[in-house]
């Protein structure tokens, strides 16, 4: 081990809150954003390599001999090369749970959103509507409780779990749902299909893999309640968002919530962005993102970098 470490964070734009200093001797050294072809150059002299969402794979591994730890500043790990990093011993790792509140919490006002109209009644007032109506309350736009609805998981981990708390609390009925295409149902599960005919909410909560790619397609979409609402924050690929556009153009369901698209940002555009308003909300990526959640992010991302030179296995996926 280096008695001092060259740390290299290569995109700090995406954590805009204070960072600690490590106990450590160190050099610290920041960019704002960092494409592919700058990763080799800037991490030239790295032992550590902090990124959230830059690209660290074999290619430009194979050119950073002396880079022994990469610190991702997130959960996911789909853009680093675990693999070759097992291979040549270099130590990856992560930070969970950090933001499972937040989006929790973000998943309900998206839902309250959407059942209570308030887009619609927020371009009312705009309007002027409610300054000229005949009574006292303005009800151009039908209510729904989230009391006695049934709510439909996907994805049972820490922040589903969180969510069917919060659910439950409201007075929902909660449904879980089973892997897609399984035959055998885990106790206190219900089979995918059931779900999505049954739930007046589906939420979605799981990684992307080959397998849940396109999990919400024409055949989940048509299984779905006329007057179900669906919300994505977890990410863009689990649906077919040419799919739910249409389907939401034509009210073959009431409306949707997303917070993640397939490709993002999106400069080429997207169909749900075209979709956006009454019935679609998108918010750009930002429900992990509470002052809480980033700060406790940014802590964890430094205690993994004290642990690794302490020789600790923190928080470690390699």
């Amino acid at each position: 081990m280096n008695p001092s470490f060259h740390i290299v964070f290569l995109d700090r734009g995406t954590l805009p809150v204070a960072i600690r200093t490590p106990e450590l001797p160190l050099q610290w050294q920041e960019h704002e954003i960092t494409l592919p072809e700058q990763v080799v150059e800037r991490l030239a002299q790295a032992e550590v390599a902090i990124s959230n969402k830059v690209p660290l794979m074999a290619a430009s591994l194979a050119q950073l001999p002396k880079l022994k730890l990469i610190a991702v500043a997130a959960t996911g790990t789909n853009n680093v090369d675990l693999d070759y990093c097992r291979e040549h011993g270099i130590a990856v790792c992560n930070v969970s749970g950090y933001s499972t509140d937040s989006v929790a919490e973000h998943v309900f006002a998206l839902l309250l959103a959407l059942r209570r109209q308030l887009h619609s009644y927020h371009a009312d007032i705009l309007a002027g509507a409610w300054q000229r109506s005949a009574h006292f309350a303005l009800l151009s736009h039908p209510l729904n409780d989230l009391h006695g609805s049934t709510l439909g998981i996907f994805g049972y981990g820490h922040i589903g779990q969180a969510v069917a708390r919060i659910a439950e609390a409201f007075g929902m009925k909660v449904l879980v749902a089973e892997h897609k295409n399984v035959t055998g149902i885990r106790a206190g599960r219900v089979p995918f299909e059931q779900m999505l005919e049954e739930a007046d909410v589906v939420t979605l909560h799981c990684p992307l893999t080959p397998e849940t790619r396109n999990l919400i397609g024409e055949p989940e979409l048509k299984r779905m309640k006329p007057t179900a609402i669906l919300l994505n924050l977890a990410r863009g690929g689990l649906v077919d968002e040419a799919t739910l556009a249409l389907a939401l153009r034509e009210k073959r369901i009431a409306g949707a919530g997303v917070d993640v698209l397939t490709s993002e940002p999106p400069r080429a555009g997207n169909p749900l962005l075209e979709m956006a308003g009454a019935n679609c909300i998108v918010t750009p990526h930002i429900a992990w993102s509470s002052q809480q959640s980033l700060a406790r992010l940014a802590e964890e991302i430094v205690l993994n970098i004290e642990a690794f030179y302490k020789g600790e296995k923190r928080n470690r996926i390699v």
